[in-house]
């Protein structure tokens, strides 16, 4: 692999990992709600999620599509459903500390990225544009996929971090923020299913 395509992988990784989505928006949304410490169950299920999935789409490309080829048409409209429900509980969600304890859970977090069709796609479209021309390894796919997931959580973290660093803010105009984020959920829904 030339270092230009092994370059353009990690451009085209880069800007999905970064782009607004249902990890990345859920990790904002919870770090100016609660804070990173009580957050921190939620952004735990959030990376780990993500190194699953992206296993998942290692194995996928590898040769399960031939089993399973309705999954992703399906997988689509759950996650639609699913970050629309997202969208909507925070656009009604207010700063409240004392239901962090149901809110920010690892499981949340780890189970919003199995239908999070956002990074399914990116990483099958990372592996079949990029590193399937030059090998075929399962193990060369697995490689490919961690180094996305590790990406992709240290785009998250940054996330976290911007709704760390919102927190004030966000206590005066928490409505605002929340429509906005619900909104850019909505968006991702409508993108998903066009």
């Amino acid at each position: 692999m030339s270092g230009y395509v092994l370059g353009n992988f990690f451009i085209y990784s880069a800007i999905n990992a970064f782009t607004p989505g249902p990890g990345n928006i859920l990790a904002l949304n919870t770090a100016t709600n609660y804070g990173y410490k009580k957050g921190r169950r939620l952004f735990w299920g959030i990376f780990a999620g993500y190194y699953v999935v992206q296993v998942i789409c290692a194995v996928f490309v590898f040769g399960v599509s031939t089993f399973l080829p309705d999954v992703p048409g399906i997988m689509k409209y759950i996650g639609a459903v699913y970050i629309l429900w997202l969208a909507v509980h925070i656009a009604l969600s207010k700063p409240a500390a004392n239901t962090v304890e149901k809110q920010a859970s690892f499981m949340k977090g780890f189970l919003l990225q199995f239908i999070n069709v956002k990074i399914y796609l990116f990483g099958i479209t990372a592996l079949t544009g990029y590193i399937t021309d030059y090998s075929d390894s399962l193990w060369v796919l697995l490689l490919a996929e961690m180094v996305i997931a590790t990406i992709g959580t240290i785009a998250t973290l940054s996330w976290v971090a911007v709704g760390v660093l919102m927190q004030k803010a966000y206590e005066k105009y928490y409505r605002a923020i929340n429509m906005i984020l619900a909104l850019i959920l909505a968006e991702c829904v409508y993108s998903m299913l066009q």
